[in-house]
């Protein structure tokens, strides 16, 4: 018995290790299809229409498996009433259409390494909007903790050692990557907002909702993209690394992270997102030949100090 629970641990971590790999390696290949390898080697495809595609494959996986697992299961397909319903709408609004929009696009302006790096300040985004979404108090203390983490964005951002993109490049992108941080920020406080609100919906249940209307929000961006140019072209590497993102990066890794909450609670399955930003910056210099320097070191661990701040005194507030 002892056996069966070590190896059923051990599992659970390699696939939490396994998320942050692909969830770190997903900077690059955005940026490998929003932008391409280099000057020379260009992708085929614009940012709406790569988002788009991206949650085609999405949605095709959660109806597909809604129609083979999920339904026998007594999982609703779309919400029933409408107050669930202008929840999704805000959710797919800001979490799929905003987020993906703001991603492909800050791919196309700044480094993949770059990027994964500014993205962890996330969770200090989340705490100060739930004072608006949650009525959260907010202490000197996260203040402080936000300046930390923002200070290590500059740093990022300032010193980069990415000087073969122009800097005012990086910073278009890098803003973005912010701005998409912030809608997903936005997206975890209204998510917490529809789960107490009614106890009969689960989380997949609100991600599978959003994910598909988010979709579908997506579709006029893809269309203006493509009005008056001809329908591109993907090549093979393009369609594998879309259905990457959309199996992988964002179907399995939401089902395995969702997993190992269930099995060694939030904080600790919490913890590999740390990891992520690491393989950020390593598969953009391995995929995409991104250079690494110090500053991406000192900056990224002045966001976690900040982060890590801001987290403590928001579990002092609602502990």
């Amino acid at each position: 018995m002892a056996i069966e629970s070590w190896r059923e641990e051990f599992f659970t971590h390699f696939l939490l290790l396994l998320v942050a790999i692909i969830w770190g390696s997903t900077w690059a290949v955005g940026r490998f299809l929003s932008f391409g390898v280099d000057e020379y080697n260009k992708s085929s495809l614009e940012p709406a229409t790569v988002a788009w595609l991206r949650y085609a494959v999405v949605a095709i996986v959660f109806i597909s498996w809604y129609v083979f697992i999920g339904k026998r299961n007594g999982v609703k397909l779309l919400p029933e009433n409408s107050e669930m319903w202008k929840q999704v709408f805000w959710l797919a609004l800001l979490g799929t259409m905003a987020y993906q929009l703001l991603f492909q696009h800050g791919m196309k302006w700044t480094a993949a390494g770059e990027a994964s790096l500014i993205i962890p300040i996330n969770p200090v985004f989340t705490v100060l909007l739930a004072y608006p979404m949650l009525g959260q108090k907010i202490t000197k203390r996260m203040g402080l903790g936000l300046v930390t983490g923002m200070a290590g964005v500059f740093v990022v951002v300032g010193w980069s050692p990415n000087t073969s993109i122009p800097l005012e490049h990086r910073m278009i992108g890098d803003f973005m990557i912010l701005l998409a941080a912030l809608c997903w920020a936005a997206t975890s406080n209204l998510t917490k907002i529809s789960l107490a609100g009614d106890g009969d919906v689960s989380a997949l249940e609100i991600v599978i909702w959003y994910s598909i209307v988010g979709w579908l929000l997506l579709t006029p961006w893809m269309l203006v993209e493509l009005w008056g140019s001809k329908i591109p072209e993907p090549t093979w590497m393009e369609w594998s690394a879309i259905a990457y993102l959309g199996i992988f990066s964002t179907v399995l890794s939401y089902v395995w992270f969702a997993r190992g909450i269930d099995r060694i609670g939030p904080t600790s399955a919490a913890s590999y997102v740390f990891l992520v930003p690491v393989f950020g910056v390593l598969s953009g210099w391995a995929l995409l030949g991104e250079e690494v320097g110090f500053s991406m070191f000192l900056g990224f661990l002045l966001i976690v100090i900040g982060v890590r701040e801001v987290q403590r005194e928001s579990e002092k507030i609602v502990g």
